[in-house]
């Protein structure tokens, strides 16, 4: 089955931190630059669940970008990218607690300038679904970008997903959820879904149906949960140790998208997403 991926793609360096971080001094950590980016990583899992992605993004005509192009393509998944002749190629700051929580500093960089025409309706052959990280549609300057790659899956045909991905940067929530009308799933964590609705209740997505086809929201220890026209099945999280929470989010959406498409019920989609997203976090960086 064929998913294309609207999102950012480029590097992460993780420092595993255990104590406090001294404000003008030494923190010792240890470091792993390794691939990241939403769009990225949810491809690289999507993969990983036996789906055959394409990840539309843009990034820079430096060795980051090349980098990021060839262990994608090792991996299977098929880049529709612009190459930005000025901007570098996205990268991430990750600072990682003794918790595996992870504090993010981002440097878009090309992806930044993500436009329209970057988004080649051929890429779309022969899929079934478009999903786009939300980053793509907070950034003022690469939401034209996200879209368009909405408006040219709707045309095709395609079903659609969207992750907000940040609640912070949810800044106009009637806004957002005014880009999405339409979308068949949403996919927030418990903060965007506050963000959203005021509430981190997985009841409290119903207010979205109407304007999204379903919702579905995870809570971290409190597992996760679809919400739909015919009512909420949640299922618990997976036990594990949390080394590193980066990406588990982006891994989620790939178990939980490659089931649904498969045609899985409800319920087995959500334990498919929990278990990958389980996966994630027990290995440092966001990517299988």
């Amino acid at each position: 089955m064929k998913v294309v991926v609207v999102g950012d793609a480029g590097l992460d360096v993780v420092a595993q931190h255990k104590g406090d971080i001294v404000h003008g001094g030494d923190s010792r950590a240890k470091v792993t630059i390794t691939g990241g980016g939403a769009g990225a990583n949810t491809a690289l899992w999507l993969r990983a669940a036996g789906a055959e992605p394409t990840l539309i993004a843009r990034v820079g005509d430096d060795a980051g970008g090349r980098q990021v192009r060839a262990e994608l393509e090792r991996a299977g998944v098929r880049c529709a990218f612009a190459v930005d002749p000025e901007a570098s190629t996205c990268c991430v700051v990750v600072l990682v607690d003794g918790d595996g929580q992870r504090s993010m500093l981002p440097d878009r960089g090309a992806i930044a300038r993500f436009a329209p025409g970057d988004i080649d309706p051929a890429a779309l052959d022969g899929a079934r679904h478009l999903h786009l990280s939300g980053y793509v549609l907070l950034d003022p300057s690469s939401r034209p970008a996200g879209l368009a790659a909405l408006e040219v899956a709707r045309a095709a045909g395609l079903t659609t997903s969207v992750d907000p991905q940040a609640a912070a940067l949810i800044l106009d929530p009637a806004a957002f959820l005014d880009d999405v009308r339409g979308v068949d799933l949403l996919l927030p964590n418990a903060g965007e879904l506050a963000a959203l609705t005021g509430s981190e209740q997985a009841e409290s997505a119903r207010e979205l149906l109407g304007t999204v086809g379903a919702v579905a929201v995870t809570a971290g220890l409190g597992g996760a949960s679809w919400v739909d026209s015919e009512g909420i099945t949640s299922t618990p999280c997976v036990p594990t140790v949390c080394v590193d929470s980066t990406g588990a989010g982006d891994a989620f959406n790939a178990g939980l998208l490659t089931a649904w498409l498969a045609g899985k019920s409800t319920m087995d989609a959500l334990r498919s997403a929990v278990a990958i997203g389980s996966r994630a976090v027990g290995t440092v960086g966001a990517q299988p």
